[in-house]
């Protein structure tokens, strides 16, 4: 597959995601008494959405960019691979309802929590994923 249709595949899984997630929230916010879903099922719900619109731009500049389509396939790859983590750990989180942050420390993931040093290389590892996948895009664009 070429970078634009990964990142189309990632819009309709993460678009999807959103509405299965919404679903989700609509479900607790009609079951609370508070009228309210769990924080991070509100995130996930979110997240997904922004995602799968982000999955767009990442398509466009793919398609503009004049690397060779493994560079670009390899930066499609690096957001999509982050984006769909970090709505994974929302759900997680939802599903267990064991925070409302997940940066504050302890960083809680059901009954225990993740080290420190784990979330420190997971929020850096996003951060280049994210950042750098989409700076090569927005390069290779800036180049044609």
């Amino acid at each position: 597959m070429t970078a634009d249709q990964w990142a189309l595949w990632g819009c309709g899984i993460y678009f999807l995601t959103g509405l299965l997630t919404g679903v989700w929230k609509y479900w607790q916010v009609a079951t609370s008494e508070k009228g309210r879903a769990h924080y991070y099922v509100d995130v996930a719900h979110r997240a997904s959405l922004m995602y799968a619109f982000a999955c767009l731009v990442l398509e466009r500049f793919a398609l503009l960019s004049v690397w060779d389509d493994w560079i670009n396939t390899l930066a499609v790859l690096a957001s999509l691979l982050f984006f769909g983590l970090a709505i994974g750990s929302y759900i997680l989180h939802g599903f267990l309802q064991d925070t409302r942050n997940q940066l504050q420390r302890p960083h809680r993931l059901g009954g225990g929590s993740v080290p420190e040093l784990a979330m420190s290389v997971f929020m850096v590892s996003l951060i280049v994923a994210e950042v750098g996948g989409f700076a090569v895009l927005f390069a290779g664009f800036v180049m044609r």
